[in-house]
């Protein structure tokens, strides 16, 4: 983009940007920003993600976020993914999931998958607790990944049994 006419084009309303770009900076300053300056009630900033196919088919990757950072071997590591995909493209049936998966220990793990039909958390199944906190009380629903145990307002296992229930905490 050398040209007067091309620039104009990228800073006149709207732009296209037909290739790939990279947006850097050298310091922690935001390298994207979205304002609206819009005063209604209405939706304010907004990002899309669209895929534009021909062809839409069933399992289509939708989009994917990927957090990527170095490790102290100066590798690049996906240490936080999400990605959507439809599961099914039938007109009045479309379905979509979404997967949130984050770096444990090295490898890349399931945390939550959300689908048209169940929330799953913890799909590979690692040593990996769920906690619910409540007003008063910071484990008011525990899954222990470790015990395979249930705690209701505690977090210790109790009398060795699958579920452990604490109503004096």
């Amino acid at each position: 983009m050398t040209r007067a006419s091309d620039t104009a084009k990228l800073l006149g309303a709207g732009a296209t940007i037909l290739d790939g770009t990279t947006i850097s900076t050298a310091d922690n300053t935001s390298q994207l920003t979205l304002t609206s300056t819009d005063a209604d009630s209405s939706l304010g900033p907004q990002l899309d993600f669209k895929r534009n196919s021909a062809s839409p088919a069933d399992n289509d990757l939708l989009g994917r976020i990927n957090f990527i950072g170095k490790n102290d071997a100066d590798e690049d590591v996906e240490f936080f993914i999400i990605r959507v995909k439809n599961t099914d493209v039938s007109d009045g049936a479309e379905d979509a999931d979404i997967a949130i998966r984050s770096m444990i220990a090295g490898t890349s793990t399931s945390r939550i998958n959300i689908r048209n039909t169940e929330i799953g958390i913890n799909e590979d199944g690692i040593d990996l607790d769920f906690r619910v906190e409540s007003n008063n009380n910071a484990f008011m629903l525990v899954v222990d990944g470790g015990t395979d145990n249930v705690l209701i307002g505690t977090g210790t296992v109790r009398n060795g049994g699958l579920l452990s229930i604490d109503f004096n905490s």
